[in-house]
């Protein structure tokens, strides 16, 4: 079945370069660039330029082009009878100085522009998290698979052997159906294990941003534990809380609602221009000027409340973006501490495993050798127990590589170490 599947998702891969056979973990690394995620961080990096931008126009220099057709009735006083009044302009025009407002909303601007920078590359990070996570788990399934099927292989042989002993009346009719029911319960756990076969390569091919994309073959990566750990959380902890780019997105978040609340409150306040004009006029008069410039204040009296609802949905935003850090804060140090404590487990979790895989081969060959000479006949159980264990470890040195992982991203390091 997984072979028919992965012949027929062939067809639905991307039109980008193609998944080498068999994918290493660096190649499905590599490959993992066109996600969601990935797409909608850049566009927000691409939104907070165009916003620092907009920020910078408000004091740039602004040339105006204004043309003008229209007709007058000229008075008995005026010394031109000509009724086109008609004119063109040229206005040039820079705010010179606003209290504070303009470089406040610029700040917040920039600011924001460095949030969505953290926050582009925290996507980066938890995107390659979910490859190896989806790479670890399609290997799981295929160790699963294995040992399913070689269990369901001597289930079949057993329920067969009895089925003919049965006939000769050597097996009775209740224990040869222990046995059938045994094989369908192995049959039953086998296909489910070659369904997550399936399933995990599809979850694979997504966290790749290559839909339908589904592999045959990966490699096996190869993971070592070493030979001491660190024991100074305290020092993890300061590191997380100094690197980590969540952390730093957020932090970049406050200081740009800051500077946007300190924008409010100089917001609708005087403002001081300085401008020049050059004009054309069709109907030259003695109060027509071609050349004009001087400074231009302008105080607004009354902004019918928009200040103050400006300056509240600042302060609002000023709030929020606090909590969150707060709360992102409680968070990562939660889990800084279950990974920290975590290792371990693992650690202990892998030598056991390792002991009882040597042990499991040791077994396997003493059954294997008692098998041919006939006088065991625990070869199928050695080998399915065998494979179990294969299975454990493998399982305990995945969570080891993504705990490492997740360790490196909370201090943004994980894109520094290719694997």
């Amino acid at each position: 079945m997984l072979a028919l599947l992965l012949s027929g998702a062939g067809g639905a891969a991307d039109n980008g370069e193609p998944l080498p056979q068999p994918l290493t973990l660096a190649d499905a690394l590599r490959h993992a660039r066109d996600v969601p995620a990935l797409q909608r961080a850049g566009a927000a990096e691409q939104a907070a330029q165009a916003g620092l931008l907009s920020a910078e126009s408000l004091s740039g220099t602004r040339l105006t082009a204004v043309g003008r057709l229209r007709a007058i009735e000229p008075t008995y006083k005026s010394g031109n009878d000509d009724a086109n009044d008609s004119s063109a302009s040229l206005a040039l025009r820079k705010r010179l100085y606003d209290f504070g407002y303009s470089d406040a909303l610029e700040t917040s601007a920039q600011t924001a522009l460095q949030a969505s920078q953290w926050q582009l590359q925290h996507a980066r990070q938890q995107a390659r998290l979910a490859v190896m996570r989806a790479y670890f788990d399609v290997l799981l399934a295929d160790l699963e698979f294995a040992r399913d099927n070689e269990h369901m292989a001597i289930a079949f042989i057993s329920a067969d052997r009895a089925r003919d002993r049965n006939e000769l009346g050597q097996v009775s009719d209740v224990d040869l159906l222990e046995l059938e029911s045994e094989f369908q319960e192995v049959r039953r756990k086998r296909f489910a294990s070659e369904t997550r076969q399936v399933l995990t390569r599809s979850r694979l091919a997504n966290a790749m941003g290559r839909p339908g994309d589904l592999v045959s073959d990966l490699v096996m990566p190869q993971i070592e534990l070493p030979d001491s750990m660190a024991d100074d959380f305290g020092a993890f902890w300061q590191q997380v809380m100094q690197d980590n780019p969540e952390l730093l997105g957020l932090r970049a978040q406050r200081e740009a609602a800051r500077e946007q609340l300190t924008a409010a409150r100089a917001a609708h306040g005087p403002v001081l221009s300085g401008e020049i004009d050059a004009t054309w006029y069709n109907r030259n008069t003695a109060s027509t000027h071609p050349l004009g410039g001087g400074l231009v204040l302008e105080v607004p009296l009354f902004s019918g409340g928009a200040k103050d609802a400006e300056i509240a949905a600042a302060q609002a935003q000023l709030r929020e973006v606090q909590a969150a850090l707060t709360e992102a804060e409680l968070r990562l140090r939660q889990q800084a501490m279950d990974l920290w404590m975590g290792r371990n487990n693992i650690r202990a979790d892998v030598q056991a495993f390792e002991v009882m895989r040597d042990y499991r081969d040791l077994y396997l060959d003493r059954s294997r050798a008692l098998y041919e000479l006939e006088l065991k006949t625990d070869l199928g159980d050695a080998m399915t127990q065998t494979s179990d264990v294969r299975l454990k470890l493998a399982g305990a040195l995945f969570d080891w590589a993504m705990t490492q992982a997740r360790m490196q991203a909370m201090t943004g390091r994980l894109l520094e170490e290719q694997q």
